[in-house]
Parts: C-alpha cells; structure tokens; sequence
C-alpha cells in the first residue's frame, strides 16, 4: 500500500465526508473506490476500442445475412 498526500478543493472533502458517512465506509476507502471504478472504466474503453479496431464490415455483413428474415413479434415494435 501506497500513502499520497492530495490537495482538494474544501467542498470536495465537505462531500466525501458526507457521503462516506452514509456509505458507512472512511474517506480513504471512498477515494480509493472512485480510483478503482474509474480505472475499470478507462480499462474498459480501452478494451472496447480494441476489439472495434479488429471489427471487420464484411464479417459483420456475413454473420447478420444468415438471421432470417422475420416481422418482430408485436411487442418488440413501437406505436
């Protein structure tokens, strides 16, 4: 485990207290949450960018040629 010292702005710690209060957990876990989700989520447009370089039109077009072709089932159309 790595100790930082962080300079925020007071409105910011006024906040983290209020909500890591409710949350029944310390600021530090709190902050050290918000890191964890925001890593995942920058890991996650990562991946999907990723995997969207390697998409290819054609596979795409021929995956979706063999779906057959059906009216949707009246609950799945709009009024």
């Amino acid at each position: 485990m790595t100790t930082i010292s962080l300079r925020i702005p007071k409105n910011y710690h006024q906040r983290l207290d209020e909500v890591s209060s409710k949350q029944g957990i310390s600021i530090n876990q709190l902050i050290t949450n918000a890191i964890g989700e925001k890593l995942s989520a920058l890991d996650t447009e990562d991946y999907i960018q990723m995997r969207a370089n390697r998409a290819s039109r054609h596979d795409f077009d021929e995956v979706m040629s063999k779906v057959k072709s059906v009216n949707p089932d009246k609950r799945d159309t709009l009024s």
